[in-house]
């Protein structure tokens, strides 16, 4: 008796759990945009988590940053891309290529657009980015961003006029800083992913090593420390991470510049510009960890790295 009652009890289970996985939605959705739009502030906030970098200076994204966020019935794969620019050297010419490789990837595509700046009329037909999502064919959605800024009687005016644009699927206003639409966000997303089975584990977040986000936290420290050229003429190479369990991991990273006058700047007199950095970075990246570092910082000079195919390649910016 109670060996049928176990083997019915183990059926209904299987059966449960077979209903429950065709009801299971999962995919990917590229967050795409101009640059300085809020798509790393919206990836963050989506996943209640920083794992894309934020700087108030434009194109500090320039790789395509996987986020996982899973649900009881759903998982949803984020593709936070860099700002769409025309490129003007073979660094951004690959920026380009990893936004192009995300709409493609893409179950669904989110253009997110700044209020402010659709205010002024800049969003046209011919813009890179509408151009870009007509070409893709894909189920994409209007997130309007940082909707905050307005005020209430500029808004329902602002989205009929970027409804003009493209046959969107859905448009969505929000403020991705205050975190206002999120959940109507991902409810929405979630309606139109397919069924599926979850793609990764549904207890991460990123498949990005913890040695790409402690390479990226201390790039963004250089774009808060410094202005002009000096963050865009730099990358970060990790050359050492060793966790050495209750003592302080060990770090020791290159900071690559392509002129030996930016060599001296991002050092600073006697040290001091890149004593303030490390100092900066080390906070961040434990804060990330968990743990106690030990963080050493290098400055080489790579002469026109950004242009150099094998360059870029050897510090991680090569097509997937």
């Amino acid at each position: 008796m109670y060996g049928r009652i176990s083997l019915y009890l183990f059926f209904e289970y299987i059966l449960r759990m077979t209903e429950e996985a065709k009801h299971f939605r999962a995919g990917y959705v590229a967050i795409i945009g101009e640059p300085n739009v809020g798509k790393s502030t919206l990836l963050n906030a989506l996943l209640h988590q920083k794992i894309s970098i934020v700087t108030n200076k434009p194109q500090t994204t320039r790789h395509k940053i996987l986020g996982i966020a899973s649900g009881d019935n759903h998982q949803i794969v984020f593709l936070d891309t860099p700002g769409i620019i025309k490129p003007k050297y073979l660094l951004q010419e690959m920026m380009m290529h990893f936004t192009s490789a995300a709409v493609a990837d893409a179950d669904i595509v989110l253009l997110l657009v700044d209020a402010e700046k659709a205010k002024q009329k800049t969003y046209k037909k011919n813009n890179e980015a509408v151009e870009k999502i007509t070409a893709a064919n894909k189920t994409t959605f209007l997130v309007v961003n940082k909707i905050d800024l307005l005020k209430k009687e500029e808004i329902l005016p602002l989205l009929g006029e970027l409804q003009t644009l493209f046959p969107f699927d859905e448009i969505i206003p929000m403020s991705a800083l205050k975190e206002f639409n999120t959940k109507e966000l991902v409810d929405t997303i979630v309606k139109y992913l397919p069924e599926h089975e979850a793609y990764y584990d549904t207890e991460i977040v990123s498949d990005a090593q913890e040695r790409f986000f402690v390479s990226e936290m201390i790039r963004e420290k250089i774009f808060e420390q410094f202005s002009d050229e000096i963050p865009y003429s730099t990358t970060v190479d990790l050359v050492e991470f060793k966790e050495r369990g209750l003592q302080k991991h060990f770090i020791v990273a290159d900071i690559i510049v392509e002129r030996q006058s930016q060599k001296g700047i991002v050092i600073g007199r006697q040290g001091l510009a890149l004593k303030k950095l490390g100092s900066l970075a080390r906070v961040a990246i434990e804060k990330f960890l968990g743990h106690s570092v030990f963080l050493e910082l290098h400055v080489k000079v790579r002469e026109d790295w950004r242009g150099d195919k094998n360059m870029l390649s050897r510090f991680g910016y090569k097509p997937e």
